[in-house]
């Protein structure tokens, strides 16, 4: 696969990305959800201070310190990308790699930016220490809600496909609410896990031609190859 076909990969999947990421910051409430395929797939608009799916890493100084670490991840992503495009390793896993290095840089921008460029976002607010919602449609502003690398990321996708309670008699989780998928996600958290999960289910593909070279290695000697010494 060559540099200008993971080029375009990348660059569609972070225009889509932040096209919808734009979109929904600027005409949903947070919190306001829409279906669109019956109940099962929704927009449900939220802001993530935190890691893929929901996950928070601390408070303010562990979103900068997150940010920071999508940063670098996203820098040796580049050089990693130019490393296996020279190399011409398996187009597969090169595909892959360019999901999952879209997938972090759709996000980076999220917790780089959009503090500066709208009006309204979640903050922290150190009392409480937790994050705090907003009312009303954020708007572009030079203002900003929060300093550079203070971004919430952008997440709309929603697919609670089955819904109901677990059953009385399991431990622990018995009778709570159930709910298939739970988390809220973006295109970009989908791109980084595609690409992870196909890594790891196709790594004996991906890896093949590698893992053969090294059970076969070609030896060389100086030792002098004529007539004779083929003579058995």
């Amino acid at each position: 696969m060559k540099a200008k076909q993971v080029t375009f990969i990348i660059l569609l999947i972070i225009i889509v990305d932040q096209a919808l990421k734009l979109w929904i910051k600027t005409h949903y409430n947070l919190n306001e959800h829409h279906n669109i395929i019956g109940s099962g797939f929704q927009f449900f608009f939220v802001e993530n201070p935190g890691m893929a799916y929901g996950w928070k890493f601390g408070g303010s100084w562990g979103k900068m310190a997150l940010t920071i670490f999508r940063m670098g991840a996203v820098l040796f992503g580049t050089w990693y990308l130019g490393k296996i495009i020279k190399e011409k390793q398996h187009k597969g896993f090169i595909f892959c790699a360019s999901l999952v290095y879209a997938g972090a840089l759709g996000n980076l921008i999220d917790s780089s930016f959009y503090g500066l460029i709208f009006d309204k976002g979640m903050t922290f607010e150190p009392i409480i220490k937790e994050y705090v919602g907003y009312d009303g449609i954020a708007t572009f502003s030079s203002k900003g809600y929060t300093p550079f690398l203070h971004g919430n990321v952008v997440d709309m996708l929603y697919f609670p496909i089955i819904k109901g309670n677990f059953p009385s008699w399991l431990p622990f989780f018995g009778g709570d609410d159930f709910e298939f998928f739970r988390p809220i996600f973006n295109i970009a958290d989908a791109s980084i896990s595609t690409g992870v999960i196909s890594i790891l289910v196709f790594q004996k593909s991906f890896f093949k031609e590698i893992n053969t070279a090294e059970k076969h290695p070609t030896v060389e000697t100086n030792a002098l190859v004529n007539d004779e010494s083929q003579i058995s």
